[in-house]
């Protein structure tokens, strides 16, 4: 079940019944930020808790490089190990610069946030969070096709085809930008 937000704050449809959790892809874009800004308030105005997720991947080249030599060293005197502390670390600064900023102009009870950084692709990753009975799903879409999109996919139809529970798409908002 898919409900496409006219605006960051109008749903076109509310799902039959009050989530129990509202559960977010977060990433520093405007539609992202945009997704992020409607799912604090759906997530206010239910009561619940909001899970904000931002995955990230060392395969991605935004969080750390490609990995094609995964199996095999690229010399024998070299040693590369990635544990992705940095990774996972830099995932919960933006999460947190995100929250910041999308309820520093809130009027209204802002919603319990836990903030969850799993390594993964964000479009499989979503999905498997977002599980429980009573979950929806929030994320963002942008309309432009971009490169990035055209070889990654798009993380918002990925998530479409395989979440099992209601999917929000909230498209970008325009010059809205994590600074």
């Amino acid at each position: 079940m898919t409900h496409m937000p006219q605006s960051a704050s109008q749903p076109v449809s509310q799902p039959a019944a009050t989530p129990q959790r509202v559960v977010v892809g977060v990433d520093d874009t405007p539609s992202g930020l945009a997704a992020l800004g409607w799912a604090i308030g759906h997530a206010s105005r239910a009561g619940v808790e909001l899970v904000a997720v931002r995955a990230w991947e060392l395969g991605l080249p935004r969080h750390g490089g490609r990995r094609r030599h995964r199996d095999r060293r690229p010399h024998p005197q070299i040693v590369l190990d990635f544990d992705g502390s940095e990774q996972r670390a830099a995932a919960v600064e933006l999460v947190r610069r995100a929250v910041r900023m999308m309820t520093a102009s809130a009027q209204r009870d802002a919603a319990v946030v836990t903030i969850v950084t799993p390594e993964g692709e964000p479009g499989s990753v979503l999905p498997r969070i977002a599980s429980r009975p009573g979950d929806v799903l929030v994320v963002g879409h942008d309309p432009a096709l971009t490169l990035k999109r055209a070889v990654h996919g798009s993380v918002s139809g990925c998530c479409r085809a395989h979440a099992r529970c209601p999917v929000y798409v909230v498209p970008a908002r325009k010059g809205t930008y994590l600074g």
